[in-house]
């Protein structure tokens, strides 16, 4: 028997199905505290666009990895793995229970099962593949993924340049596939995760999104896109929402016809984050609102 366990509430999901507010919730009754486990939150300069939790949601509870990077700065779900156990071992000589929050699975997977180390790469690969992105989109380097390790491809969001070109330097550059570098055997934490998703019916989850993107909309996303257009290059605007709107920006569409296919593409990326989720048979589904429901599921765990 572990003296004092320590526990890790994972709450996971597809994106517009109501995680921040169901972990605030969930929070409040642990008294403790939540990491972000979402790719794009992360970004200080990226509000509206990745629906970052509002103010007032912040001050309900502390949040971490939440507006703490620059969009210049490359960080990987390595370095993401590696700050996050750092805090949660800071964090766990307090309590006993931290939330963590988000729809990125392949950061969920960082936390939870560690990857093995990458040996350097040429920084030449990937100035190829950034160059290959300019002159011919992400649609070549998609397909190229899937060809050489088809498992990553359906883990990450293929939207996300980034994700994209570290899977695809790591596969070029060392002759292996990046899925490979995932630990065979699970790192030891010091911790028991605690899996929970979140799902409600495909038409509410539409509806959810599709409402979503309006009120970006009207919160000002157009502003925010122009905003950070100088630095569309990097890895951090590849991804769905601000590429739309660049694309309205430059003439190659209307702003209707960008937010519709924002709704499409976050459509779609919700259709994965649920396939990936499902994939991993231990995550116990509840409906957001069931909140007395998910406490008393985490309270028989750690009875």
């Amino acid at each position: 028997m572990i003296e004092n366990p320590k526990y890790l509430i994972i709450i996971a999901g597809p994106t517009a199905v109501g995680k921040t507010s169901t972990a605030i919730q969930v929070a409040k009754h642990f008294n403790t505290e939540i990491i972000s486990a979402d790719s794009r939150q992360i970004f200080m300069e990226l509000n509206i666009g990745v629906a970052r939790p509002s103010v007032e949601e912040l001050a309900e509870v502390k949040h971490h990895f939440i507006a703490n990077k620059s969009i210049d700065q490359y960080f990987s779900a390595g370095e993401y793995e590696r700050e996050v156990i750092a805090l949660l071992e800071d964090l766990f000589k307090t309590k006993n229970v931290v939330i963590l929050c988000g729809g990125t699975g392949f950061y969920i997977n960082a936390i939870l099962n560690g990857f093995d180390e990458i040996p350097p790469i040429d920084e030449k690969i990937r100035e190829a593949l950034n160059q290959q992105f300019k002159d011919f989109g992400i649609e070549p380097l998609q397909q190229k993924l899937k060809e050489l390790d088809e498992e990553t491809y359906n883990e990450i969001d293929i939207h996300n340049t980034q994700r994209i070109i570290r899977a695809l330097e790591v596969c070029i550059g060392t002759q292996q596939k990046f899925s490979s570098f995932k630990r065979k055997n699970n790192v030891q934490r010091n911790f028991t995760p605690i899996k929970i998703g979140l799902n409600i019916s495909k038409e509410q989850l539409h509806h959810n999104i599709n409402t979503r993107v309006d009120e970006m909309m009207r919160q000002g996303f157009l502003e925010e896109a122009k905003s950070v257009i100088n630095y569309r290059n990097h890895n951090a605007l590849q991804t769905v929402g601000y590429k739309e709107l660049f694309d309205f920006i430059d003439g190659k569409t209307t702003l209707n016809e960008a937010v519709d296919l924002i709704k499409l593409h976050t459509r779609q990326y919700a259709k994965r984050q649920l396939t990936f989720f499902n994939k991993h048979n231990d995550y116990n589904w509840f409906q957001p609102k069931e909140i007395k429901s998910i406490i008393s599921f985490v309270d028989e765990v750690i009875k």
